[in-house]
């Protein structure tokens, strides 16, 4: 059986739907993401073109305006109940692992 996409998501995909709840350009996102995971998490234009385009499909963004060359984005109420998901996941897998303690 096929695996539902973004049941979970990646790093780069969840500091990009995070970054998002203000709207950005791809500029902006990029800076952003680097700065929100404490330059843990780099997102190249190649990877954030690719997962912009397919969450652009799945109608977790949408496109807001675009000024020249650059395209503003924001996310929509499907990609926040997403992220919120994702979130809840991983305190449980966090809190899950307590046991280590």
């Amino acid at each position: 059986m096929a695996r539902e996409q973004f049941q979970t998501l990646s790093e780069p995909m969840y500091y990009i739907l995070l970054t998002l709840l203000e709207e950005q350009c791809g500029v902006d996102i990029m800076a952003k993401v680097n700065h929100l995971s404490n330059n843990r998490v780099t997102v190249g234009p190649g990877t954030l073109y690719a997962l912009i385009d397919k969450f652009l499909d799945a109608k977790m963004i949408r496109e807001t305006r675009i000024e020249g060359r650059r395209k503003h984005y924001i996310i929509t109420e499907l990609g926040k109940e997403k992220l919120i998901k994702e979130r809840k996941r991983l305190k449980l897998m966090l809190d899950d692992g307590k046991i280590l303690e």
